[in-house]
Formats: structure tokens, C-alpha cells, sequence
């Protein structure tokens, strides 16, 4: 606990107010704050008090907020998190804005449906939350390529995050579509977005550009007016916090309850000696990579630390509050002397788990945060209904190899030498590399990569047998035979862009040459795979099997229907004997899934992306090999721990 004997000026008026306001008393309260305004109502204000303090229509004011992220939750889940986070007492939801979920092309803009961030704004405003808003441009998130663009690549020589004028160029056109969006929901305007972040962690980027903040702070202050409050966030690392912030940015810090708080908020303090305390991610858990142990932090230590910093008076971020789900392609990686991709599942041991159910952690929270504030009035909801709808038998439909047709409809691309996803204009997914042998191989030779050129899989086949895998950080050759001529396709995976340090301009495919005993290949045929669009478009479950006389190794297709009991449910699916692969329900892209490596067993199927009364089609593209009898299981509750892995056997 933090004691009197603490270096930081408490932000005045009572440090604790548990009492809990009526309805009656908070009703009369509202009629004589009317009766009062009735002649001229104040300005609505949200700025800083340099006497430690946020100031909120001129009265001291401090905020316990939330982190959560519309892009991992499908739209019709956002209410039911939502007021779940209001329940918990929050006063406010700090929300990321991936620029690349909303630009996928250049000049080419998604606001509808799930990407409709206007209208998940003005849901936190119906719900009574305020909003701290980071658009960016970069975000990390641990989000694929940090929330920047993939066509930023096409120019291979572009300086990220930084004053590169092709750069900003892109940033500034950006700008000009989201933030006018944004004006209008600020404070001050009516809205209840009350800060904004420009950048995100930039002292943890190695260009420290201070020319690229200037930028962008006097963009942000052309487009969002004079009044709004902008801040950065960094670590409470010294050199950070010297190249992340800059005059006019108001500085906050992150840390997570294994830190030092005395010492996080002292550097803080090393750079704004006056204002208020601001931790913008107290980390509740922590992100899952694939391979690694599923990540926790205790519920005891995590109230423990919110308890110590709201003692302080702070303002707190709890990351995440919810986490979800890394959809699709969307996870990020990190590089930590190794490439490592982010799990599908963004669980983050939060207090809302990744269907949005309340957790233990969440009731420990919100004990605390009842000591500060009251808490609104009635039940937390309760969990989501969950169904296990058990096995569902799927059908090999066809190999890869044998559906180009459909996947790359304008046909390959020839070049002497492999291209990169970036190249030949592609962000995500997979690209095929096909060429042929250029002599006999009576005996074995090695196939082989340079060092880090396979970005990030890739599934070698030779005259369409599956030869086995080569990766990023793995294996990079194989031992193969053959006649001249035959041929030999290379299916590359781009497992999500790295979203944190020196290495986001992350490049995808094959980035150098493959070789037959140190001899270069050439004369490829490079195949961009729309995988998705084939798929939303009803692909297979219209079509008639192909016939295949190959086994179950190797890239092919699988698909399956079941129904629901009258009623869609949520529910997590597990693949029992899979390797790793990409899964679809009707048409939803709903991540990958890789059991082998783990530590992530299920995938979470939210029950709005599922049919009642009529069939849900399922579609499995499996990259290395399917089991005996391929099927899925279908739980109540998900499996994050790989030594979970072998507990369910598959119907014979």
C-alpha cells in the first residue's frame, strides 16, 4: 500500500467515496444542475490541471478506464462488453483505431459493419463511457504490422514511422478521412472522446524523429481544433519517454503490476513535473505466442496494484480489459531475437475473458474500484450463453494444387526470380511460388533457403506429394528427388506482420531465392490466392468434390455443415489430430488454428456468426495433414493450455 509518506501530490478531494448514489437523489441532482444551466450552460471541458490533476468541466476529475478494441469483436458483441465495462465502474474505454482495417487499399475505405467505428463511438456515448482515442497512425496493439498499412511496403525503400515524405504523405491522406470523423464525438464539441493519443510507444522506435511528433501533433491540432488534450504514452524507461514525447504532448506512462510504481511515476514525473499521474496500459495479463506457455497474471496482484495507484490519486488504463480475437489475419508478431507470431486467441487473461465473460479478475477489480467510486446501479450481466454441439464429420473437398483455378482466377504471374507478397501487391494469406526442376535428382539433393528469406511458412510440394515445411525460424531445407521437369510448388504463409520495434517493415513470401544444392531456381509462376473471397462466396459447399487420388498430407480443402438446436450459441472448436490451418463458418473467417504448436487448442466461434435453421457451412484449409477421419469438436468452454492437447480421442 502507498503510504503518507509518498512523493506525489494526491489530486485533491476525497481520495475514497464509496457511498452509492440512488436514483432519486442522482434525479433531483439532474434538476437542479438544470435548473441552474437553464439560462446559459457552461463550456464543456476536458484539460489538464497543472496542480495534478485532469480537469472535467472545470472540476477536478481522474478516470479508472478500460482497454478494448472494436476490430476483435464482432459488432454485435460490442453492446454486451460494453455495458459489462460500464458495470464494472469504469468511467472510460480507451479504443485503438487500426488504420489498416480501414484502408486496405490506397484510397480504398471500410467503415461498414465491424469496421464502423462511428458507430461503436457513439455506442460508448449511449452507454455513458468516456473515451480515450488512439487512431494512431500506429498502433502495436500487437496487431498485424502495428496497425500501418501493408501497401505501405509497395515502396520497399520507405522509412516507417518516421519524416520520410512518402511516409507522411500517406499518413497525412489518412488523417484527412478518420479524424474529421472523430471532431465532432470530442468533449468539447457534445462527443465523449476527452484525449487523444498521437503515435503510440514512439520511444521504443528507433528513429526518434522528432521532425515526424511535430507532424504529427500539428496535424492532429489542424484537423481535431485547439482544445482537445493529446498525450503520448511510453515505458517508464528514461531513453523511451526522451524520444516518445515532445512539447505540447502531455506524457503518460505504461507498466504493469510487477513494476515499480514509485519508480514508473517518478519518470514520469522526470518529464512532466506537474499534472496528473497517468498509467494508459496497466497490464492485467499478457498476449499468448504460438509455441509458448499460456500467459497469466493473478486477479490478487493485478487489484492490488490498481488499489496502490488509485491511492495515488492516478489515472488508470487497465490493457486489456476485454482482448478477443485475432480474426482472420490480424494478429501481429513480435521479434524478440526471434520472429514470434501472436496467437488467434487474444484472451489476454483479462478481466472479461475472450467471449466476453465476466472473470474473477473482474469482480476483484471492481471491488477495488468501489473503495474510489460508486458503482452503477444493478447486477453484472452475466455470461453468454455457451453450446457444445459436439463432432461434426468433414470431407476432404480437394488438394490446393487442384483448385488454382477458383483461388487465382486472372492467372499467375511469371517472373525469373520469386516476388514478394508486397510485390505483386498482396497483404495477407498465402501466395503459391511454382516452378519446375531443372535437371534429374537421382539422389537426394537440399532445397534450401537463405537464412530468414521464408516469410513466414513455407509447405513444399513436389509433383503435388508434400515434401514438408520450411520456416522463418526453423527448418530452411529439405532433402528432395526428382526428374527435370517436375514440378515443385512452394505454398507461402504470411503469419501477421511484427507489430513492435525496429522490424515493421516486416517483408512476406519468399524474399530471396530457393536453391537445389546451393544451384538458384528460376523461372517461377507466382499465384496470388484470394482464399476469401472464394469462400464468402459460398465456395466449396456449392461445388461438387473434386477427385483426388492423393492422401491427407499436404494444403487441401475440408468441409462440412451441422445446425443448431433452433438457437446460435457461442462455442469453441477443436481439432483433434489437425496440423495447422485456417478455419471459415459460413464464410467467417475465424483465424488460424494450430494445436501441435499451442499453446491454443480451440478457436472461439462467436454464436452471431452461426445460422439457426439452416446448415452452417464449415471450411478447413489444413496446410500439413488432416487426421484418419477428419472432424471437428465443438465445446462449451475453450482450451488454452497445450498440455491439454491429446485429451479428446476422435470418433473411429
Amino acid at each position: 500500500m502507498v503510504t503518507s509518506t509518498s512523493p506525489f501530490i494526491l489530486c485533491p478531494g476525497p481520495a475514497r467515496r464509496p457511498e452509492r448514489m440512488e436514483l432519486p437523489a442522482l434525479t433531483l441532482l439532474l434538476a437542479a444542475a438544470l435548473l441552474h444551466t437553464q439560462g446559459s450552460p457552461p463550456a464543456r471541458s476536458f484539460e489538464l490541471d497543472y496542480e495534478n490533476c485532469f480537469r472535467k468541466d472545470g472540476a477536478p476529475f481522474r478516470y479508472i478506464s478500460g482497454s478494448i478494441h472494436y476490430a476483435r469483436v464482432p459488432r454485435p458483441g460490442w453492446r454486451n462488453r460494453l455495458l459489462k465495462m460500464y458495470m464494472s465502474g469504469l468511467s472510460a474505454v480507451q479504443v485503438y483505431v487500426p488504420w489498416n482495417y480501414h484502408e486496405p487499399l490506397p484510397g480504398v475505405y471500410d467503415f461498414s459493419g465491424d469496421r464502423d467505428v462511428e458507430a461503436f463511438l457513439d455506442l460508448t456515448a449511449e452507454l455513458g463511457l468516456l473515451v480515450i482515442l488512439r487512431p494512431g497512425p500506429y498502433i502495436c496493439a500487437e496487431w498485424e504490422m502495428g496497425g500501418l498499412p501493408a501497401w505501405l511496403l509497395w515502396k520497399p525503400d520507405i522509412v516507417l514511422r518516421s519524416s520520410d515524405p512518402a511516409y507522411l504523405a500517406a499518413v497525412d491522406s489518412w488523417l484527412h478521412i478518420l479524424l474529421p470523423k472523430i471532431k465532432p464525438r470530442l468533449y468539447q464539441y457534445g462527443g465523449n472522446i476527452i484525449s487523444v493519443q498521437v503515435e503510440n510507444e514512439y520511444g521504443s522506435y528507433y528513429a526518434c524523429d522528432y521532425e515526424y511528433l511535430r507532424y504529427l501533433l500539428g496535424s492532429f491540432r489542424a484537423l481535431l481544433g485547439s482544445e482537445v488534450l493529446l498525450f503520448t504514452t511510453d515505458s517508464a524507461q528514461a531513453a523511451e519517454l526522451r524520444c516518445g514525447t515532445l512539447p505540447g504532448l502531455y506524457a503518460t506512462v505504461d507498466f504493469g503490476p510487477g513494476s515499480n510504481m514509485t519508480e514508473a511515476f517518478g519518470a514520469q514525473r522526470w518529464v512532466e513535473p506537474k499534472g496528473p499521474l497517468v498509467n494508459s496500459e496497466y497490464y492485467t495479463g499478457w498476449l499468448d505466442y504460438w509455441g509458448e506457455a499460456h500467459a497469466s497474471t493473478s486477479s490478487a496482484r493485478v487489484a492490488q496494484g490498481l488499489e496502490d495507484m488509485l491511492q495515488l490519486g492516478a489515472s488508470i488504463n487497465m490493457y486489456m480489459f476485454h482482448g478477443g480475437t485475432n480474426f482472420a489475419y490480424w494478429n501481429g508478431a513480435d521479434f524478440k531475437d526471434q520472429y514470434k507470431p501472436v496467437t488467434t486467441s487474444y484472451d489476454y487473461d483479462a478481466p472479461l475473458s475472450e467471449a466476453g465473460d465476466p472473470t474473477e479478475k473482474l469482480f476483484a477489480i471492481r471491488t477495488v474500484i468501489s473503495k474510489f467510486q460508486p458503482l452503477p446501479v444493478g447486477p453484472m450481466p452475466p455470461a453468454t450463453p455457451k453450446y457444445a454441439y459436439g463432432w461434426v464429420a468433414l470431407r476432404k473437398y480437394a488438394d490446393l494444387l487442384d483448385v488454382l483455378d477458383v483461388l487465382c482466377p486472372s492467372g499467375p504471374i511469371q517472373s525469373q526470380f520469386p516476388l514478394t507478397f508486397e510485390a505483386i501487391k498482396q497483404a495477407h494469406g498465402f501466395v503459391l511460388y511454382h516452378t519446375q526442376l531443372p535437371r534429374d535428382l537421382l539422389d537426394p539433393a537440399t532445397l534450401g533457403a537463405s537464412p530468414h528469406s521464408i516469410c513466414d511458412r513455407g509447405y513444399v510440394m513436389l509433383q503435388k506429394e508434400y515434401q514438408g515445411t520450411l520456416e522463418r525460424e526453423g527448418q530452411t531445407t529439405l532433402r528432395v528427388m526428382g526428374r527435370e521437369g517436375d514440378a515443385l510448388d512452394v505454398l507461402l504463409e504470411n503469419m501477421g506482420r511484427i507489430s513492435f520495434g525496429a522490424n515493421v517493415s516486416d517483408f512476406k513470401g519468399l524474399l530471396g531465392n530457393l536453391s537445389l544444392d546451393s544451384s538458384p531456381l528460376r523461372n517461377w509462376l507466382i499465384y496470388s490466392l484470394d482464399i476469401d473471397s472464394a469462400v464468402q462466396q459460398g465456395w466449396p459447399h456449392a461445388a461438387l468434390p473434386k477427385p483426388s487420388s492423393r492422401g491427407r498430407a499436404g494444403p487441401a480443402f475440408y468441409s462440412g455443415t451441422f445446425e443448431t438446436p433452433g438457437i446460435t450459441c457461442d462455442t469453441f472448436v477443436k481439432f483433434p489430430g489437425w496440423g495447422k490451418g485456417q478455419l471459415w463458418i459460413n464464410g467467417f473467417n475465424l483465424g488460424r488454428y494450430w494445436p501441435h504448436r499451442g499453446p491454443q487448442q480451440t478457436l472461439f466461434v462467436p454464436g452471431s456468426v452461426l445460422y439457426a435453421g439452416r446448415p452452417n457451412n464449415i471450411t478447413v484449409l489444413e496446410l500439413e495433414g488432416a487426421p484418419p477421419t477428419p472432424s471437428l469438436l465443438f465445446l462449451d468452454q475453450p482450451l488454452f493450455n497445450r498440455t491439454l492437447s491429446h485429451s479428446t480421442v476422435a470418433p473411429k
